[in-house]
């Protein structure tokens, strides 16, 4: 019988240490963009300051490169088995937190078992606890668009409030979302977005729809960074003053 050739731990580190802190991954999140891992929270810190890998140096992201980061629970799973005590070793730590939490100023300082609690819900919820606020915003005008007694014309109306601002992030589908609830109308009932007269598909981002088919570009551009306009030393996405116009209508089978 051939001889089973044994592996020390030591063999496998280049392929379940970080990068960044040396050490075995803890929440190992890889990075779509580049398919690079690294622990979670040392791979959020460094795009605090930097959009590009840490490892290859390439652009993760123009302005979120959060987005682009995906837990890997089953590299997890293979770095428990291997290294003997990991799991038990994280699991007394956030035991020790959980009883040692600040109790000072009342509890002001958020406690490391509270960081570990927020690591496991994932990146939607981290990304969704301001709301987007602090993503680049972008004004719209929304306009009804009406066809000459079109049916369901009496049902969408123009709206009171017609400006808004938001996330570049958001969707067509939200915007509808959005317009059903402005104009109280059945969830069976389906809308029609559009600019520049093209129907916009439900997935089409306000930063795309800008950039792809907005096409009133004249002398009014800012910088999204530092509201300089024409050029900016930062080198920042130019977005308009004036907000970009999308009209909705009724929804138009066309079978």
């Amino acid at each position: 019988m051939a001889t089973q050739r044994k592996h020390l731990v030591k063999d496998f580190n280049p392929y379940i240490t970080c990068y960044i802190c040396k050490g075995y991954l803890i929440k190992p999140t890889t990075v779509t963009e580049c398919l690079h891992t690294f622990c979670k929270t040392c791979i959020v810190q460094h795009f605090e300051d930097s959009n590009d890998c840490p490892r290859c140096g390439n652009q993760v992201h123009e302005t979120n490169p959060l987005e682009m980061l995906r837990l890997d629970n089953t590299l997890e799973e293979i770095i428990f088995k291997l290294v003997p005590g990991l799991r038990e070793q994280l699991q007394r730590e956030l035991e020790f937190w959980k009883k040692n939490k600040p109790q000072e100023n009342g509890q002001d300082d958020i406690s490391k078992v509270d960081k570990c609690k927020a690591d496991e819900e994932g990146d939607e919820n981290q990304d969704d606890k301001d709301y987007h606020r602090s993503d680049p915003q972008i004004a719209i005008c929304l306009d009804c668009l009406r066809n000459n007694g079109q049916s369901g014309d009496n049902v969408v109306k123009g709206l009171m409030k017609k400006f808004i601002r938001c996330s570049t992030r958001v969707t067509v589908g939200t915007i509808k979302k959005f317009l059903s609830l402005k104009l109280k109308l059945p969830s069976s009932y389906e809308l029609d977005v559009l600019c520049n007269g093209e129907i916009m598909g439900k997935d089409h981002t306000m930063e795309f729809i800008y950039m792809t088919r907005w096409r009133l570009r004249g002398e009014n551009f800012r910088c999204l960074n530092c509201s300089a306009s024409q050029v900016c030393s930062q080198d920042g996405t130019l977005y308009q003053s004036y907000p970009m116009v999308l009209q909705y209508r009724p929804r138009i089978d066309f079978g």
